[in-house]
């Protein structure tokens, strides 16, 4: 496996100061998580390209964007002006994710495909080689601050063998309910990308929680 890589998630961090928690976080961490949402795919609503595009302004990290949402395919080129680097989309919203892949490459987006807990590691298994990154779900879409499912691991351990056994470099992400106590589970499974927001940004020191979680993660490799 790669080495991990910690990615916080926007989602929990302060609306009213994302410039400055981003910026104090930035030096630790390997790529930032950010949830679009647009009410319909999941009941909330997150944020769009002015908060995109405002924050590629204060950083040069990595943005990881994550598409929850009906649509995916017509905010490609946005996503792409506002400064976004890779694109995730559900593959309960795009059974056949083809095209979306093809477009997002021919803009210059990296593209993920992205699996809810009820979708089972068969459902995204035949798009995988599209694909630079998968990411597994461990809680519910939708909503941050919930508890990790370990019901998910069997499926990330389902992905890192696959993706193993076609030697692809398809990176494994996981989402939901990451501390420094679910993340070492994870890692074992074959995860490489650690998404966190309320262990991170709701902590006291957010630099501090992400060394804590990236020791925990080291700890059982």
């Amino acid at each position: 496996m790669k080495p991990a890589r910690i990615a916080p998630s926007l989602l929990a961090a302060d609306f009213a100061r994302l410039g400055e928690d981003v910026q104090r976080i930035e030096p630790d961490v390997d790529m930032l998580h950010l949830d679009v949402m647009d009410g319909h795919f999941v009941p909330n609503i997150s944020f769009g390209m002015p908060v995109i595009a405002s924050l590629r302004a204060a950083t040069t990290v990595y943005f990881d964007c994550h598409l929850m949402t009906t649509n995916p395919d017509v905010y490609l080129e946005d996503l792409k002006e506002a400064g976004a680097d890779l694109v995730t989309v559900h593959i309960e919203v795009v059974p056949n994710p083809t095209n979306i892949a093809r477009r997002a490459r021919e803009i210059g987006l990296d593209f993920g495909l992205v699996i809810s807990p009820s979708t089972p590691f068969a459902g995204v298994e035949p798009f995988v080689e599209l694909t630079d990154l998968l990411l597994v779900m461990s809680v519910h879409p939708g909503f941050g601050g919930q508890s990790f499912m370990p019901e998910v691991l069997p499926r990330i351990e389902a992905a890192r063998n696959y993706i193993d056994s076609h030697a692809l470099s398809v990176d494994i992400e996981v989402d939901g309910g990451i501390t420094a106590q679910t993340a070492p589970l994870a890692r074992q499974a074959g995860a490489e990308v650690f998404v966190a927001g309320t262990a991170i940004f709701r902590d006291p020191d957010p630099r501090a929680a992400v060394r804590r979680l990236r020791d925990a993660i080291e700890a059982v490799e």
